[in-house]
């Protein structure tokens, strides 16, 4: 089941530095919800709350009433992550390291064969389950890493910046594997890239300097030639009224 998402004045601060402030977002079930930004805008400090990596120095976030900060192991049982540089074994061959990353999860017996069979067959591994994932081109290791990310059917699916670094194709088919996937999870995808987050999302989030600017369908972003220009608009200060 797809889970609800609540970010309720998440605040994050390293000494003098505010990376998050006062940051509140609510994401539907089944939602695919796309944060964009610049650098530094807060995108990763945000995703590491959620994931219960970081703790947030004020605020809290909600996966479906849990507390990231009260229950972060119940939350982080209930949710996926891959992440831009995959975190994967290079010399396991593809179908052993799911198997391993399945383990993890406490998966086992028939359970666990079914759950890899499913991520082989929903992310095109067949051809390469026996090959070692060092030899494994980018595209490959990306579909890996958010093979590992659904093994156990989490509620919420996080992925950040999927397909930097793939070449045209290999962005095309990936983008479509992640939009395919709101329809069973709720996915929040960060990117620097516009278009990827028009072609994917339902909804976006523009973010600065740790604040929200504006929440966008997917379908108002095409008027924007660029992030840089999509940017400069909602955050360029307004001209003052003549008298």
């Amino acid at each position: 089941m797809a889970a609800k998402i609540q970010a309720i004045e998440v605040s994050k601060r390293f000494g003098p530095q505010v990376a998050l402030d006062g940051l509140s977002l609510e994401i539907a079930p089944g939602e695919v919800f796309g944060l964009i930004g610049p650098n530094g805008a807060g995108k990763t400090t945000f995703l590491r709350i959620l994931t219960g990596y970081w703790l947030p120095t004020a605020g809290d976030v909600l996966i479906d009433g849990d507390s990231v900060v009260a229950n972060r192991t119940a939350v982080q049982a209930r949710l996926g992550y891959a992440c831009e540089q995959p975190k994967l074994y290079m010399d396991h061959g593809v179908e052993t390291f799911l198997r391993f990353m399945g383990e993890l999860r406490g998966l086992g017996g028939d359970e666990l064969r079914a759950a890899v069979e499913g991520v082989i067959a929903r992310f095109g591994l067949d051809e390469v389950r026996r090959r070692r994932i060092g030899l494994l081109s980018k595209g490959f290791r990306q579909r890996v890493s958010l093979a590992q990310a659904l093994l156990h059917n989490p509620s919420l699916l996080v992925i950040d910046e999927p397909t930097v670094g793939l070449d045209p194709r290999q962005q095309l088919d990936l983008r479509q594997v992640i939009q395919s996937l709101g329809s069973h999870h709720t996915v929040l995808l960060c990117t620097h890239q516009l278009r990827e987050a028009e072609s994917i999302c339902d909804r976006v989030g523009l973010l600065d300097r740790g604040r929200l600017i504006r929440l966008f369908e997917s379908d108002e972003l095409a008027a924007a030639g660029s992030l840089e220009e999509l940017f400069m608009a909602q955050t360029a200060p307004r001209a003052e009224a003549q008298p």
